[in-house]
């Protein structure tokens, strides 16, 4: 599929990248995290390829009811990559307050890292979890699919390099541009720093719909989950998630109630957070600082 090999393509520049940082950084690194990574992101491909094989046909059905007959021009891709960096930005929002979504996202956030390999960290359950859904509505106004995920693939391949701590701030690109200040934001678990910052390239959605917040420079970014899992499986990593929402969906009462667990904002797998703990992870007393 073009995703993948546009991935693969590029891959060399990604593996330079880690090398310079390790050698360069090494304080950066815990080996043990980057090889999880490593192994999280040959899964990730893995359910994505079998994923868009089996899919691809579905799109193409679903193109058929397309709105537009789009031409592939200069000027449609760029309103490709506007409209896709659009809805990347509310289905990275979406992974923060809906517990379905949680369960495949908290797989990137899980590493108290960041450095290039944090990148890699991503989840083989995103196929389960819809984030595709998210670019039907781009197949339906008349973007081919390969177009479509293509487009995908290059706002992914951008965000690599959003992770890290070696660059700072960028001065009047941050007005503009995800960048790796605003993305550590983003990873940050500290008060006023959760749940913000959900850039894909543009940052502008972030300043348009207020979820925008600036790295702080008295305020380090402290990076993991609400309730750090402390493990290096990538499995236990690809899967706590899951199974704390449905076992805590399983003892709730009532249909409703089951259906709020699943659908509503996500609690910690290792502490009964609820979206007020969530929110208060400055405390020391959470996992998170054990």
């Amino acid at each position: 599929m073009d995703v993948e090999i546009i991935l693969i393509a590029i891959s060399p520049i990604f593996l330079i990248c880690i090398a310079y940082e390790f050698l360069k950084y090494r304080q950066h690194y815990v080996i043990k995290d980057s090889l999880a990574n490593t192994a999280l992101a040959l899964m990730h491909q893995g359910a994505d390829a079998i994923a868009l094989f089996f899919l691809m046909p579905f799109f193409y059905w679903l193109y058929e009811f397309r709105l537009f007959d789009i031409e592939l021009s200069i000027l449609s891709l760029f309103c490709a990559f506007l409209l896709q960096d659009f809805l990347y930005y509310w289905f990275h929002r979406a992974s923060h307050h809906v517990h379905w979504l949680w369960a495949a996202h908290v797989v990137h956030h899980s590493s108290t890292e960041m450095n290039f390999s944090t990148a890699f960290r991503q989840s083989i359950m995103y196929p389960i979890a819809g984030m595709w859904l998210f670019w039907m509505p781009m197949i339906l106004v008349g973007f081919d699919p390969k177009i479509v995920f293509t487009v995908v693939a290059l706002n992914l391949a951008f965000q690599f390099f959003v992770h890290t701590k070696i660059i700072g701030k960028l001065g009047i690109i941050e007005k503009l541009f995800n960048t790796p200040s605003t993305h550590r934001v983003h990873h940050a678990v500290n008060s006023g720093y959760l749940d913000k910052n959900f850039a894909g390239v543009l940052v502008i959605w972030d300043r348009m719909f207020g979820t925008y917040v600036e790295e702080q420079d008295d305020k380090p970014c402290r990076f993991g989950i609400v309730g750090q899992i402390d493990t290096y499986n990538p499995l236990k990593i690809s899967f706590h998630q899951w199974s704390h929402m449905f076992k805590t969906a399983l003892k709730a009462k009532g249909l409703k109630k089951k259906f709020a667990v699943i659908f509503s904002y996500p609690t910690s797998s290792v502490t009964s957070a609820t979206k007020g703990d969530h929110a208060s992870s400055d405390d020391k007393d959470s996992p998170l600082y054990d």
